[in-house]
């Protein structure tokens, strides 16, 4: 079923991607609900489609169906394989919440989620200590780049009063040059939240990136060391 899902949802992708990506068809925004009132910040949860999400589309569903359809045979003698399957459309929701966000908090929560499916995939035989080992280090590596992201995050709101990717895009090249006084030192404004959101990206993705969890089996499978 798992695989089926995700091998619908890649053959959609590709069709987005012929026609906004190729087709030059229009940015879509799907709004689906009403999620933050706070103060100044209202956030929508939206469904963003421009060209650079039908790309991301494809790589993700097309490369995660793969990965399905592997692991559908790969896994068949494990007793654990549903769990197995449950972690796996974990991390295709999350990477698909992160590349359709409208807004830098959603893409957070699809952030997030792709760090807990990557603890979990990393540490699926969590009887072995050297898998828990590895998911712990992934997970507090992970901790380390949400911290840059979320000052990131909280910068951008600071200076544009608002975190969603079009007020953004519009407003950012009004504040090129701008800088603000940081223990006696002039800083870049727009440096510096790229290298907040670049710390982010560098400290948690090569973790999640690299799964010893996900190449325990080949060791732990007889016929793999054959």
């Amino acid at each position: 079923m798992t695989t089926l899902a995700v091998a619908v949802a890649c053959a959609l992708s590709w069709m987005a991607f012929l026609d906004v990506g190729m087709g030059h068809g229009d940015f879509t925004k799907v709004t689906l609900l009403k999620w933050i009132t706070s103060g100044d910040l209202t956030l929508d949860w939206a469904i963003r489609v421009d060209t650079l999400t039908v790309v991301m589309l494809i790589v993700v569903t097309t490369v995660s169906s793969l990965v399905h359809l592997y692991s559908w045979s790969y896994m068949a003698e494990d007793p654990d394989k549903p769990r197995f399957m449950a972690y796996l459309s974990l991390f295709t929701f999350a990477m698909l919440m992160l590349v359709t966000a409208d807004n830098l908090v959603q893409m957070f929560f699809g952030w997030e989620g792709v760090g807990l499916a990557s603890y979990l995939l990393i540490g699926f035989w969590y009887k072995k200590p050297s898998a828990n080992a590895a998911a712990m280090k992934a997970f507090v590596v992970n901790r380390v780049g949400d911290f840059g992201y979320s000052l990131g995050i909280f910068a951008i709101f600071l200076v544009f009063n608002s975190v969603e990717f079009d007020t953004i895009f519009a407003a950012a090249p009004g504040q090129f040059g701008k800088s603000f006084e940081f223990l006696g030192y002039q800083v870049d404004v727009m440096t510096t939240i790229c290298l907040l959101l670049f710390v982010g990206a560098a400290a948690s993705r090569p973790s999640s990136a690299c799964t010893p969890g996900c190449r325990t089996p080949w060791k732990a499978r007889p016929r793999c060391r054959r």
